[in-house]
């Protein structure tokens, strides 16, 4: 089986990757999927963390819910990462990836090995820069940024080894997080602007998750919109938020399995395992790969 590879990158931070890509594997685990991740963002440690309050949660009012294998990486050596990768990824269907807001060769190397490349954006020219420059009179795209000439690259790199090694070309989907309620015209001149760079760089376009309390609300404990069995009563404007989530999941088109269910909850759906930064690794302690690890859960 390969296990389908979902790098979720931007260089520029606040735009919602790490909020997007636990989102992204908690839904796919909710549908019956076999998920794993790897946070690349040693120093936040956001998706990371978000998974241990899960774990956390889990035992603390002694409930069952949807989980993934999850680890972080803090060094630096590409071999080290293609081994943790490998080990995690074993028996699975899709491998999360959540890099840094940063430019960075580890982040680079996942975006040229991804099957799926999800790059956040917020609905701003500000944001946009970073794939496309353009004209401040015309608002048409004069030049791509670096961000998006290195994507370009990897796509390039991605495409000499498709066919050598029966993979399916890197799909790269620019998703619309936090979007405001902007002025028609400047909606209008950021979707034209949009579409007109991913007819030249071949990035398709989906919306993404809007600006809401309840994500940062949600991370303490771990949960998701989609846990909604464990949430109380959730208002209109968050009824709303799970139908983004849903929205998502349709638009990046991920290759479902075939013993996954489109339901949205599962009572076998596979737990939470936690690798983490310990010294049990085996065979990784042999690789010196700087990892943790730690048990899986107990049932």
């Amino acid at each position: 089986m390969t296990t389908h590879r979902i790098v979720f990158a931007n260089e520029k931070g606040g735009t919602g990757k790490s909020t997007t890509a636990v989102h992204v594997a908690i839904a796919l685990a909710h549908q019956g999927a076999n998920v794993a991740c790897v946070d690349l963002d040693h120093r936040q440690r956001t998706l990371f963390r978000y998974m241990e309050n899960r774990l956390d949660t889990e035992k603390r009012r002694a409930i069952r819910l949807p989980g993934t294998r999850f680890a972080v990486y803090d060094g630096t050596d590409v071999g080290e990462l293609d081994s943790l990768a490998q080990d995690i990824a074993e028996g699975q269907d899709f491998l999360v990836f959540d890099t840094p807001g940063k430019d960075d060769p580890l982040s680079r190397h996942v975006a040229a090995t991804a099957d799926t490349l999800v790059t956040p954006l917020n609905d701003s020219f500000v944001d946009f820069d970073l794939i496309g420059q353009v004209e401040g009179e015309t608002f048409k795209v004069k030049k791509l940024s670096f961000y998006a000439e290195l994507m370009w690259e990897a796509r390039k790199k991605r495409a000499h080894s498709t066919l050598a090694e029966q993979r399916r070309e890197l799909d790269w989907v620019v998703v619309r997080n936090r979007t405001q309620q902007l002025q028609a015209r400047n909606m209008r001149r950021l979707d034209g602007a949009l579409l007109e760079l991913s007819k030249r760089v071949g990035f398709r376009i989906a919306g993404g998750l809007s600006e809401r309390v309840i994500y940062r609300e949600l991370f303490p404990s771990g949960l998701t919109l989609l846990d909604k069995g464990h949430l109380g009563d959730l208002g209109t404007s968050h009824l709303i938020a799970r139908q983004e989530l849903r929205g998502l999941i349709a638009g990046l088109n991920l290759p479902m399995p075939a013993h996954t269910t489109a339901a949205a909850e599962q009572d076998g759906a596979t737990p939470s395992h936690r690798i983490a930064l310990s010294d049990g690794a085996r065979h990784r302690d042999e690789r010196k790969a700087k990892v943790e690890e730690q048990m899986i859960r107990s049932e």
